[in-house]
């Protein structure tokens, strides 16, 4: 095995980030199987069973290469947040011999785990139908004018997800996100204790490096696993948010052709990469940045 590409103490957990296809799950899997450390998933969409081909979730040979944790352990019809995940990994930490390696491309479940996240009571059914029916109605502008001024100077006004949450948690608490915020408990795992490391590469091998997974997800099933799911598809739910999902899907019922559902799932991630890596860029300071060489090697 070649060395680690920078130094790592083995008393510290180790956090990489990094936008998708960039190689950060197989860095992580080089940490662990050298430091004999266990994985933790930290993304999204790789906590639902299911899609595992196109979440690009660890493969069984990974698994067992070193102990996974925090993957596929969520019904794809079911819900899940960032507090869920912060609660899960909270759970596990006191249980590992070694610090982990937590790896994944969601920012939001890095800054919960290093920075803290508010207790923020979820909204019932009620609250969130409520919000279905002012979206259908006027769209994230009719959530707006609710929102307490602390909260609208701090959330992005464009993202229907952020601008709902916000409603949804002043609706349901009569308490505004950003106070809610304020009052956020501290982290569970500081910063200046891990060794967190942001994975980033040149564009155009990154999205050529994007095309080639895509191309080589189709070949190991990717179709085969959305006509699995098709009986039971429904967009609403979290994890059909997968990328690629909606592009199969559509092709399986005959609204596009093969080839068109594999360009869009394709743009649908250099698009998602693009925002991963602006995200990382403005919401991640004191992460050290680690560049891939051009050929993209580890």
């Amino acid at each position: 095995m070649p060395p680690l590409p920078f130094d790592i103490p083995d008393d510290r957990p180790v956090l990489i980030a990094g936008p998708t296809a960039s190689g950060k799950s197989a860095l992580a899997l080089r940490i662990a199987t050298a430091q004999s450390r266990p994985v933790v998933n930290a993304d999204a969409l790789q906590v639902f069973d299911g899609w595992r081909i196109l979440t690009a979730r660890p493969t069984a040979e990974d698994e067992a290469l070193a102990p996974h944790f925090l993957y596929g352990h969520v019904s794809c019809r079911g819900t899940y947040s960032v507090g869920a995940w912060l609660r899960d990994i909270s759970a596990l930490l006191p249980t590992f011999e070694a610090p982990p390696v937590i790896v994944g491309g969601t920012g939001l479940y890095f800054r919960a785990l290093t920075e803290g996240l508010a207790d923020i009571p979820a909204p019932d059914r009620r609250i969130r139908e409520q919000a279905d029916a002012l979206l259908a109605e006027g769209g994230i502008a009719a959530m707006l004018p609710d929102l307490d001024s602390a909260t609208l100077a701090r959330i992005d006004r464009q993202n229907p997800v952020r601008v709902r949450r916000a409603w949804e948690v002043q609706r349901a608490t009569g308490r505004g996100l950003a106070a809610w915020q304020d009052d956020t408990p501290p982290p569970r795992l500081p910063l200046f204790a891990c060794v967190p490391v942001i994975i980033d590469a040149d564009q155009d091998w990154l999205e050529g490096r994007i095309a080639q997974r895509f191309d080589g997800m189709m070949a190991r099933g990717a179709l085969e696993e959305a006509r699995g799911m098709l009986a039971d598809w429904e967009p609403g739910r979290l994890s059909s948010r997968a990328i690629g999902a909606a592009e199969l899907i559509a092709h399986l019922c005959g609204e596009i052709t093969l080839d068109q559902a594999v360009e869009r799932a394709k743009a649908a991630s250099r698009q998602y990469a693009k925002r991963q890596r602006t995200w990382f860029r403005h919401r991640m300071q004191g992460w050290r940045v680690y560049r891939l060489p051009r050929d993209g090697g580890l």
